[in-house]
């Protein structure tokens, strides 16, 4: 724009008649689409780009406005508070690292980083009034421009909603982790000593014929998770039943519940009791199943120890704890 153009538009302004909008190369609605932000959830474009896409002084701009202002009511024009001149001002420096000159002049400041002064925002009624007031050919162009940007912009935020949607709860779960990151260091702490212990052994499931060393290695875990107590009801016991319960850790208390102890059974714990860590052997024929008790947790198998995976059989975590079952012996 030449300088005789910016004279002639002031003194019109200063006169108190229309203002003239002019431009030489006027933006494209792409680019007019970079100048409008979303504010309070609406869209607006500022005073300092409108005059600039107008041609005029922003001063010459707002007074215009101002003779006019019973014109622009509160949907139609509204003063940015200094907080959002300064969340402005974030937003234009995050999507156009090298900004354009309006937008350098639309978030003018003066020393330091502090906002010079706060910014007029113009909402499509907005611009849409101030045809009334600019009254020129040119003016009219600016503001076809202006609304087909508006309404580009608002076609491309309702097809990009569920997007946004996303991207605002990814944001705040993302706040809500960093203010409790403390916290969540020890949970996943907790999750992982927890995963090491209980929550990789399987709830229920069934061991098929020929699965020996699947249901030896599972019930050899179970007997090692015993922090204090193990105790087992199985009616038929034999020396490989107190090799499996020696794999326990040291100063775990191990009980074995059976109908009946035979002669062999007899040696075989006195001689397993001399040399290891003793386990208990009691006669008792009240039961037909067989639990595994780990410390308070409860275990129905559906074959005896020294037979799993010869045949098919299932297991299952029960819902009771084990002292409901021992308090009963």
């Amino acid at each position: 724009m030449s300088k005789k153009n910016n004279t002639d538009t002031e003194s019109v302004a200063a006169s108190g008649k229309e203002l003239v909008p002019a431009s030489d190369q006027p933006l494209t609605v792409e680019q007019i689409e970079n100048m409008i932000f979303t504010i309070r959830g609406v869209q607006v474009i500022v005073d300092r780009d409108l005059a600039m896409l107008y041609g005029v002084e922003t001063k010459r701009l707002k007074e215009q406005v101002k003779r006019n202002i019973n014109r622009f009511p509160d949907d139609f024009m509204f003063q940015l508070t200094i907080e959002e001149a300064k969340s402005l001002r974030s937003q234009i420096a995050t999507m156009n690292p090298i900004p354009s000159r309006s937008q350098f002049a639309t978030l003018d400041t003066g020393r330091g980083h502090n906002i010079k002064y706060q910014p007029y925002a113009f909402t499509e009624s907005g611009v849409a009034m101030l045809s009334g007031i600019l009254r020129s050919e040119i003016a009219v162009d600016v503001n076809i421009r202006i609304m087909r940007a508006f309404v580009g912009m608002r076609r491309f935020l309702a097809s990009n909603a569920q997007v946004f949607q996303r991207l605002e709860v990814i944001e705040h779960h993302q706040l809500e982790i960093s203010a409790h990151q403390l916290q969540t260091d020890h949970q996943i702490e907790e999750i992982f000593n927890r995963l090491d212990q209980e929550s990789l052994v399987p709830q229920q499931g069934i061991f098929f014929d020929g699965q020996i060393f699947d249901a030896h290695t599972f019930v050899s875990d179970l007997i090692r998770s015993a922090k204090k107590r193990i105790v087992l009801f199985d009616n038929y016991v034999d020396d490989t039943v107190l090799a499996l319960l020696d794999k326990r850790k040291k100063n775990v208390e191990a009980e074995i519940y059976t109908k009946a102890v035979s002669r062999q059974l007899s040696l075989d714990i006195a001689r397993h009791n001399a040399q290891y860590r003793p386990i208990a052997v009691t006669v008792f024929d009240r039961t037909h199943d067989r639990f595994l008790c780990i410390d308070n947790t409860v275990y129905h198998i559906g074959a005896s120890l020294k037979d799993l995976g010869k045949k098919w059989c299932a297991f299952s975590k029960m819902g009771m704890p084990a002292s409901e079952l021992t308090n009963k012996i």
